[in-house]
């Protein structure tokens, strides 16, 4: 207990450890040992999630996990602090598992770091955060502390990461195949690997015992494809297509689309729009780049009509709005989860109009709150 008192007071002041996906694996150890703090945030929320389970099964003390809701922490900012400075039932190690909506743990935060005793480890997952929101920032100069920002990925590395997960489970998946299960679980990993844990029993398939997998499989036991779902209404919403707003809200509740996995899908779409906006620069052109894109798979083909309307009509300041849109009203679905489906449809048609407005050159009236 005295050598971690030491070290953390070593640590505070230095400069804290940052990480997005592409170098997370590698730095992991090295924070699962030095750090005490731990931020994971970012629109990826499952590649948040994967994340922080990485870093929990490699603390050198895991112990007991106690979880923390954000509210619960807004309305009693002491109470991290607590948590984190007391010992288990049994004087056994522990560590705090605690998932915010927004900047709410920004007071416990600063009672926490202001104590003298070296925290158990405390494990923030904080998706509707980016690496510069006041929380991450509360963080960033502590050597003690890691800030880790999850962008959703693009199709071809999460092809990769579904070809990864079927070989562990004794699945052999060629490009297309692995390519499809991507697209079909709105590149979000734990989706596909629920798919893969069906196709692995549906094939008998196990890591000593290896199955290939073919299109009739993947029919048989595969849930409706991003086509059939989701993307209908974010490719209507994005592109300003007033007229056929109403018939897609009604298809959505006919079919009983979850909201807050239907605004994932619009944050993927916010943030890949995003990722080619940057690419792209101030003068580029938007063909050519969705074509070579799509040349790198890196965009689906199906996508590439949908994402050059939407790149015309979604960069600069209006992408930022957009951004900062889509994130307040994931706290606000998450926060009053029994009208979910009234918020997101009122927030819909307010980006539909704003779209439909940019597209005729018109100043937007895109809500900002």
């Amino acid at each position: 207990m005295r050598g971690r008192q030491a070290n953390h007071d070593r640590l505070r002041g230095a400069q804290g450890m940052k990480a997005t996906q592409r170098d997370f694996a590698a730095i992991a150890p090295r924070a699962a040992r030095e750090a005490r703090l731990f931020l994971f945030c970012g629109p990826d929320e499952s590649g948040a999630e994967r994340a922080a389970e990485q870093i929990a099964a490699l603390l050198p003390e895991r112990g007991e996990r106690i979880e923390l809701a954000g509210g619960e922490l807004r309305r009693d900012p002491v109470r991290l602090g607590d948590e984190a400075r007391s010992l288990s039932l049994f004087g056994d190690a522990r560590h705090l598992w605690v998932r915010a909506q927004g900047e709410e743990l920004c007071e416990s935060l600063e009672i926490l770091l202001g104590g003298e005793v070296a925290p158990a480890p405390v494990l923030i997952i904080a998706t509707a955060l980016t690496d510069k929101s006041r929380t991450a920032k509360l963080l960033a100069a502590r050597g003690d502390a890691l800030v880790a920002m999850f962008y959703p990925p693009e199709l071809r590395a999460a092809s990769n990461t579904v070809r990864q997960m079927a070989t562990a489970a004794g699945l052999v998946v060629n490009d297309e195949i692995a390519e499809r299960i991507a697209r079909a679980a709105g590149l979000d990993a734990n989706v596909a690997a629920a798919e893969l844990t069906k196709l692995a029993l549906y094939c008998d398939a196990a890591p000593e015992r290896p199955r290939a997998v073919d299109a009739e499989a993947l029919d048989a036991i595969g849930t409706r494809t991003e086509e059939d779902g989701y993307m209908p209404l974010v490719n209507t919403v994005l592109v300003g297509a007033v007229g056929q707003l109403s018939d897609e809200l009604r298809r959505m509740r006919q079919v009983g689309l979850d909201p807050v996995g239907l605004l994932l899908a619009f944050e993927r779409r916010a943030a890949q729009l995003a990722a080619l906006a940057a690419r792209l620069g101030p003068a580029g052109d938007v063909r050519k780049l969705i074509e070579a894109e799509k040349a790198a798979r890196r965009v689906f083909w199906k996508d590439e009509r949908d994402l050059v309307r939407q790149l015309g009509i979604w960069r600069g300041h209006r992408l930022e709005r957009l951004l900062a849109r889509l994130m307040a009203l994931h706290r606000a679905l998450l926060a009053n989860n029994h009208s979910a489906g009234l918020l997101l449809s009122h927030a819909l048609a307010e980006i539909t109009r704003a779209a439909a407005q940019a597209r005729r050159g018109k100043p937007t009236t895109y809500p900002t709150r």
